[in-house]
């Protein structure tokens, strides 16, 4: 080290090296505009006496339209940058990919769970379990956590008033309790 700051050159930061995993993100982004279009039909309606700009299927033709469009000219640049690129890394970038589908699993269990163990519960044990996963074991941290899983179901529930049901595990406690957990945490 010689105590002098690392100079990079901007063509480094203009031009990066690109995958052939590019490609395949332009194709499922392209491949779901697609899929969300050919659904639009099923999905949305155009209300008679309603103008244009007021339909219910317009916003949603103008979103999807435009993912389209969108999702075809990623496909289209990504192929032309990547026409003499090596397959080399490839299906590493899309391993790296699909490792962050885990976080999805964790929301989706956690969807499903809070109906049935209430919010606070369940967020406790999800901020736990996720910082866990994540590597931290220090005691600070997982109290810092804890704190924010709770400040956050307190905040949501009690001071902003959203309405998220609560669990099927409160009809279980005394009945001033579960009124107090039901509306408040």
């Amino acid at each position: 080290m010689t105590g002098e700051p690392e100079h990079h050159h901007i063509s480094a930061l203009a031009a990066p090296h690109h995958h052939r995993a590019e490609i395949v993100f332009g194709l499922a982004a392209f491949i779901l505009a697609l899929f969300l279009a050919t659904n639009i039909p099923a999905q949305t309606e155009w209300a008679k006496g309603v103008p244009f700009v007021k339909q219910p299927a317009f916003w949603p033709v103008v979103a999807i339209t435009t993912m389209t469009i969108f999702g075809a000219l990623e496909l289209w640049f990504s192929w032309r940058r990547n026409r003499q690129a090596s397959s080399d890394g490839t299906f590493a970038e899309i391993a790296v990919w699909l490792r962050a589908m885990e976080y999805v699993v964790w929301f989706m269990a956690y969807v499903w769970l809070v109906p049935l163990t209430g919010y606070l519960p369940t967020t406790l044990v999800f901020t736990a379990a996720l910082t866990l996963r994540l590597g931290y074991r220090s005691a600070k941290i997982f109290l810092a956590a804890l704190l924010t899983g709770a400040v956050t179901v307190i905040v949501f529930k009690s001071l902003l008033g959203v309405r998220i049901p609560g669990g099927a595990v409160y009809e279980y406690l005394p009945p001033a309790l579960r009124n107090f957990m039901i509306l408040y945490l």
